[in-house]
């Protein structure tokens, strides 16, 4: 028995590259930073950055289109795949990429001037305008782009 899965929570690097194949599938591709702080013995604080390539496909490319920007913070889930093609010269070059299979927004909605300003409740509760900032955890389904039906347990 083998496992090949990824949990990685980051920043995107830059605007996500969406392009579409000849048969109408999405694929997005973008940079996803993870950083780790640490002390060491002497007590001197340390931070190092690990940049991700992440490819996602279908109904999470086109939601990435739409959504996700440079600076922004997601939860990814997805596989690691290591593949190789020869360049315009002949090199072969060689890539690792994490297919992402399951996404969701962390950190603050971006403000939308598009969007109307509405009283809403949010799951705490709380009365907030639609398009003011506030927390959000959207889970994204890989095959359709559609929300996922969040429940309450806590695992």
């Amino acid at each position: 028995m083998s496992v090949n899965k990824v949990i990685l929570v980051g920043n995107v690097g830059k605007d996500p590259d969406v392009r579409y194949l000849d048969n109408g599938v999405a694929v997005a591709s973008f940079p996803l930073a993870t950083s780790e702080t640490y002390k060491d013995k002497t007590g001197e604080k340390h931070s190092s950055t690990e940049w991700h390539n992440i490819v996602l496909w279908r109904g999470l490319a086109e939601i990435t289109e739409k959504y996700v920007k440079k600076g922004k913070q997601i939860y990814l889930e997805g596989k690691i795949r290591s593949r190789s093609w020869e360049d315009k010269e002949g090199n072969k070059r060689y890539i690792t990429e994490v297919i992402g299979d399951n996404m969701q927004f962390l950190g603050k909605r971006e403000d939308s001037s598009s969007e109307q300003q509405v009283e809403k409740k949010t799951d705490e509760g709380k009365k907030t305008e639609e398009g003011k900032k506030t927390e959000t955890t959207d889970s994204i389904d890989s095959d359709t782009g559609d929300k996922k039906e969040e429940d309450d347990l806590p695992f």
